[in-house]
């Protein structure tokens, strides 16, 4: 008898422990199962990788900002088509005549998905965790766009503190020209406090944003469902955004025709008729503010040649890649930034397509009879660069006409980033989108000699590059900061440790029912105001 029960209770607790995983799992592509949440009002995105983490302070990759964007937010942010600085979390500010001195006022009905309130400590807390870091590959955003972290020489920021509950002060140890705008990067969004001790914040987030986490099911689904307390009047209008991984351009397409997907990034160029035709679908271009590059480990031989760096930069064929793989839908690139960024060089002359020329600049380093080398091409399609294998094998034919035989190797996206910012990666593709509109984006966070181990993933360390970068950074005369970027550019080019490839403008789909979605330049942007008519 005490068998029987005993059986019948451990089959209750079991049945009833199925129960609440079900409701707990989150597993369907439209959300969650609360009540609150209409599915026929989940947006599903597909893209085609996942994210690598969801804390905004340890990633550097698109796919893992797409989500982080819906999650947190910064003091300040973005306007909704541009990188000018407008209100966030911060509602006004005001900066000392020296530039040393920024003081922010905060919103005070703010509430963190955990509940906690939002205010000057939590501030205070997140910016001490990103400076007081003891990983520099930890923070690498932060390292590289405030110049180190606690004790390091070229540390920007000297402090921040609380004065009262709302209010925070930043000191700067030099002026830094665009501080408020790397401020509104997504890196530097506010978590709570409470989420902060040890790497739970990547799977586990808790912002302020206008969604909130439910699950992730890695290499398929992370599902956000809707902040019902978001501290904006009427935000957000979905209740709830799904991001769905589909690796394949194509397949993406076919499941947003077929009514699967809502919205998707990294549209094949040569799909945009079949979007354009199809009157259920629409098309959206976002601002170009990017660049596609091959980069070089310079610490690596023979790349510590610039001959050789320069001998491939006269192997890449620009247009012919643009033609066969971006339909028109990019421009060669000759700098390491846009055009549309202020500071852009144009009078540098770009290394044409030339075999001979080349072959002379090997001979000049005694490799005319070529050599083998490991050409890493990246996995999963991103606005700068929509099909990273068929371009590696493209390059990969024009260097075997002067005996360089490339072998093309490619990992896991996140496996990829990692290696490739640790150095194991000799000639490697890569791209960017700017963060925040400057040069010092670009420029600095990918080519400084300070953000090795961060973002400059070449390795490169010229110091006449870097005192020019330190410069402009500390300037206020904008005319003066374009002139030393120009000049910078200049070395940079000579020195070859990129080919720059191309500039793209980013083509995406959606369903024609998908209302106030606007493209960003930096690649993301919030969906608070995203709605279906």
């Amino acid at each position: 008898m005490k068998k029987s029960l005993l059986t019948l209770f451990a089959l209750m607790l079991a049945l009833s422990l199925a129960l609440a995983g079900c409701s707990s799992g989150g597993d369907s592509s439209k959300g969650g199962d609360d009540d609150k949440v209409d599915p026929n009002n989940v947006m599903i995105y597909g893209r085609g990788g996942d994210s690598v983490a969801l804390d905004p302070a340890v990633v550097t990759d698109g796919e893992s900002f797409i989500v982080t964007e819906q999650i947190y937010e910064p003091l300040v942010n973005y306007g909704k088509d541009n990188t000018d600085i407008v209100p966030g979390l911060a509602k006004k500010w005001d900066i000392s005549e020296d530039g040393l001195t920024y003081t922010f006022e905060l919103e005070e009905d703010v509430k963190f998905h955990d509940g906690e309130k939002f205010n000057a400590d939590a501030v205070v807390k997140n910016f001490d965790r990103w400076a007081q870091s003891k990983d520099g590959e930890k923070f690498a955003y932060y390292g590289s766009m405030f110049g180190g972290f606690e004790g390091d020489e070229g540390h920007v920021i000297k402090d921040v503190k609380a004065e009262g509950d709302y209010k925070v002060v930043i000191t700067l140890n030099k002026p830094q020209a665009p501080f408020l705008k790397n401020v509104a990067m997504s890196p530097f969004a506010i978590a709570s406090p409470k989420s902060l001790d040890g790497d739970k914040l990547s799977k586990e987030p808790v912002g302020t944003g206008p969604f909130k986490f439910k699950s992730w099911k890695p290499n398929d689904t992370i599902v956000l469902e809707k902040n019902a307390d978001y501290w904006v009047k009427d935000m957000p209008k979905l209740d709830g955004v799904t991001f769905k991984v589909i690796k394949d351009n194509s397949s993406r397409l076919n499941a947003l025709t077929k009514g699967e997907i809502d919205l998707m990034d990294a549209l094949n160029p040569s799909d945009m008729k079949k979007v354009s035709d199809n009157s259920k679908l629409q098309l959206f271009e976002r601002p170009s503010m990017n660049v596609g590059y091959l980069g070089f480990n310079v610490e690596k031989a023979p790349f510590d040649k610039k001959e050789v760096r320069q001998a491939i930069s006269h192997l890449i064929d620009k247009q012919a890649i643009i033609d066969n793989f971006y339909e028109g839908t990019a421009e060669p690139a000759k700098n390491p930034m846009p055009p549309s960024i202020a500071g852009y060089n144009d009078e540098i002359q770009d290394r044409e397509y030339d075999e001979a020329k080349a072959k002379e600049l090997l001979k000049s380093v005694g490799m005319e009879k070529g050599f083998t080398m490991d050409l890493w091409a990246m996995p999963v399609a991103r606005p700068y660069m929509p099909n990273g294998q068929k371009v590696a094998e493209a390059i990969q034919a024009k260097l075997a006409k002067v005996n360089i035989k490339a072998n093309i190797v490619t990992f896991e996206w996140g496996t990829y980033l990692e290696k490739v910012q640790k150095g194991e990666a000799p000639m490697f593709m890569l791209g960017w989108t700017g963060d925040n509109g400057d040069a010092d984006n670009f420029l600095y966070t990918l080519l400084d000699k300070d953000t090795i181990d961060s973002n400059n993933y070449a390795r490169y360390a010229n110091e006449d590059v870097h005192k020019l970068l330190v410069e402009a950074q500390t300037t206020a005369d904008e005319a003066k900061r374009e002139e030393l970027y120009k000049q910078a550019q200049f070395i940079i080019h000579e020195d070859a440790p990129w080919v720059p490839l191309v500039h793209s403008k980013p083509q995406l789909a959606g369903a024609s029912k998908i209302k106030g979605f606007v493209p960003h330049p930096t690649g993301s942007q919030s969906f608070a105001d995203v709605s279906f008519e």
